[in-house]
């Protein structure tokens, strides 16, 4: 085959998956999410599916594929035919999980293309009652004069409660023992029974429970302050320099899913998140939305794969 017949077919595949694009979607999408439904991840998917769907012209569809950390789900998504009609929505667990298991079925930099970050979700520090702090510096006092005396309740290992009390150990220095559960509630309701010292949940789990005065907020892991609890400052700015945390929720296809595809997809997402109506039932629900390209998207899941990785080797962690 000569040189000009390869530029000939390309440019007409080009134009084909152009063509295509312009047509896509002619059928319903998937998209999966890998928990449970009425989780975190279950909640942004619901929120944006009818009015993103709108935005790209079709249908959407949540199909709930849990188990192994969400790992299950996303190789779904890896393994499914790179057409745009399936994608996924993770949580920072795409980067975490890399690291915390020691083998996974899929490549996630290599399996995985983003489309584009969704919204992010801040925790927070609720201690049991009758701790002896109030605020940020008598919490970190506290625990700083008794090593390893102060337990913490998590999700499980590799959760988001968990990555997140363990990324504050390390900034700030202190020794909390990790007290895993099967879920978070379980971890919440033992905290407010007393039977842990503390637990490092997601903000739209706690509260309820800090409204009733069940639990008392120590501080949120976000770089600024919650709408949802205004009063309650951030860990970093009272006290625990250098600290912060959030869940953030990105959607996803499978690699090599045509660029047009991706970018119809991406700008449909941010025009749907941009919605005032949208953004405002989310951040009640604790969420922020983020627009991004996906270019940034992929930057800052490559960032957080070493941020993670460095973090989990360093401190022994692991899911098994």
């Amino acid at each position: 085959m000569t040189l000009k017949n390869m530029a000939l077919l390309a440019a007409l595949a080009f134009a084909t998956t152009v063509a295509s694009a312009q047509n896509y979607p002619t059928r319903p999408i998937r998209l999966i999410v890998p928990y449970a439904p009425a989780g975190s991840a279950d909640i942004v998917a619901r929120r944006i599916a009818s009015e993103w769907a709108k935005e790209i012209g079709g249908s959407l569809y949540i199909e709930n594929k849990a188990g192994a950390g969400g790992n299950i789900g996303v190789d779904a998504v890896a393994k499914a035919d790179p057409d745009g009609y399936t994608i996924g929505l993770q949580t920072v667990s795409l980067a975490i999980n890399p690291s915390l298991f020691a083998k996974l079925p899929y490549n996630t930099l290599k399996d995985l293309a983003p489309i584009g970050m969704v919204a992010t979700s801040q925790h927070v520090l609720v201690v049991k009652p009758g701790f002896p702090a109030k605020d940020t510096r008598q919490f970190l006092a506290a625990v700083r004069a008794s090593p390893g005396k102060y337990n913490y309740g998590s999700a499980g290992p590799g959760s988001t409660f968990h990555m997140a009390a363990e990324l504050f150990k390390d900034v700030t220095g202190t020794d909390i023992v990790h007290v895993p559960y099967k879920g978070g509630g379980p971890a919440l309701v033992d905290t407010m029974a007393g039977m842990v010292d503390m637990s490092f949940p997601v903000l739209s789990a706690a509260v309820p429970h800090l409204r009733s005065g069940k639990l008392h907020a120590i501080g949120v892991t976000g770089p600024k302050r919650s709408p949802l609890l205004p009063n309650v400052p951030t860990l970093q700015e009272s006290g625990a320099t250098g600290y912060a945390f959030e869940t953030w929720f990105m959607v996803f296809a499978p690699a090599g899913t045509p660029k047009p595809v991706i970018d119809k997809l991406n700008a449909a997402l941010n025009k749907a998140i941009g919605s005032p109506a949208l953004k405002d039932k989310l951040v009640k629900d604790g969420f922020d939305t983020i627009p991004s390209t996906p270019a940034q998207a992929q930057a800052r899941l490559q960032q957080e794969l070493s941020m993670w990785g460095k973090l989990i080797k360093e401190r022994g962690i692991s899911a098994d």
